[in-house]
């Protein structure tokens, strides 16, 4: 019964073989998206690092930065 499952009359090598291909697509896809999200959050904290107090308390005042300071990103820093 599981064997027909799996077989699946015929086309079951070409539906596992295209789901494996989509799942390792999706792996490396995460994977270079969230290596270029590193990369940018180190260009803004090396960025931001280097603002005088002025700066960073209106760069404190923006809706971006204040999302993305809430969510602890630059929290390492």
């Amino acid at each position: 019964m599981i064997t027909n499952f799996l077989n699946m009359n015929g086309y079951g090598i070409y539906v596992f073989s295209a789901f494996i291909f989509t799942l390792i697509n999706f792996a490396g896809l995460y994977f270079i998206v969230s290596s270029q999200f590193k990369k940018e959050q180190q260009k803004f904290a090396e960025l931001f690092g280097k603002l005088s107090a002025e700066k960073v308390s209106e760069a404190n005042k923006q809706k971006i930065n204040k999302e993305i300071l809430s969510a602890g990103i630059l929290s390492k820093i």
